[in-house]
């Protein structure tokens, strides 16, 4: 089989494998761990070294209470631990709900805010109802493409203005400049706290 055949073969693979939708842009390779638990879907619209440009589809997620903290480490663990408790079966009907991933964490100031992707099975809205009245259903995303970098190891107070502050450098001189104006961002984390390798964290700026 020629090279060329062969590459493209595995590329279509990896698409259908990882839940990826190809759109003539080759971008990211898809986190491992969406071989395994369900991630949303989404077009890669444009791709360079240090970015890629990535058009979401609409889907369900949930969201916890916004939290107030200096410390992204430390709401990030409170958001999570309350919608972990959730999809563990904290729930009027007592269902465990599959884990999904990336999770999200909208940043703005000193505002965090969780999100867990729903499962497609839960996609209609039938996902069990929460105790908590600060877990809601939400549709993202709220904006028409997002512009993305990532990064590996652990999502940290220290690290996160660096990679913030890349992916804005990096959109400059570019058509998707825009982006780079907003202070609002959103952190995804692909991998569980016990997993120390192979990580995956993407930085995620909105725009329309």
């Amino acid at each position: 089989m020629f090279p060329q055949r062969r590459a493209a073969i595995v590329s279509t693979l990896i698409c259908v494998l990882f839940i990826w939708e190809c759109n003539g842009e080759e971008g990211y390779t898809p986190a491992p761990n969406c071989a395994r638990l369900e991630c949303p879907s989404y077009s890669v619209v444009h791709t360079e070294k240090e970015f890629e440009i990535r058009s979401y589809n609409d889907a369900l997620w949930v969201s916890g209470p916004t939290i107030l903290s200096t410390s992204y480490k430390t709401a990030a663990d409170e958001g999570f631990l309350v919608l972990f408790g959730y999809y563990l079966g904290n729930n009027n009907q007592n269902v465990k709900i599959n884990m999904t991933t990336p999770v999200l964490v909208d940043v703005q100031n000193s505002a965090y805010t969780v999100f867990f992707y729903v499962p497609k099975k839960y996609q209609n809205g039938s996902i069990p109802t929460p105790r908590s009245s600060a877990i809601k259903q939400v549709k993202l995303p709220k904006r028409k493409y997002a512009a993305v970098r990532r990064f590996d190891g652990f999502i940290t107070d220290e690290n996160i203005p660096t990679e913030v502050a890349a992916l804005k450098n990096s959109l400059k001189g570019t058509p998707y400049e825009k982006a780079a104006a907003l202070d609002v961002f959103t952190l995804a984390g692909y991998n569980s706290p016990f997993e120390l390798i192979n990580r995956v964290n993407e930085v995620f700026l909105w725009f329309d």
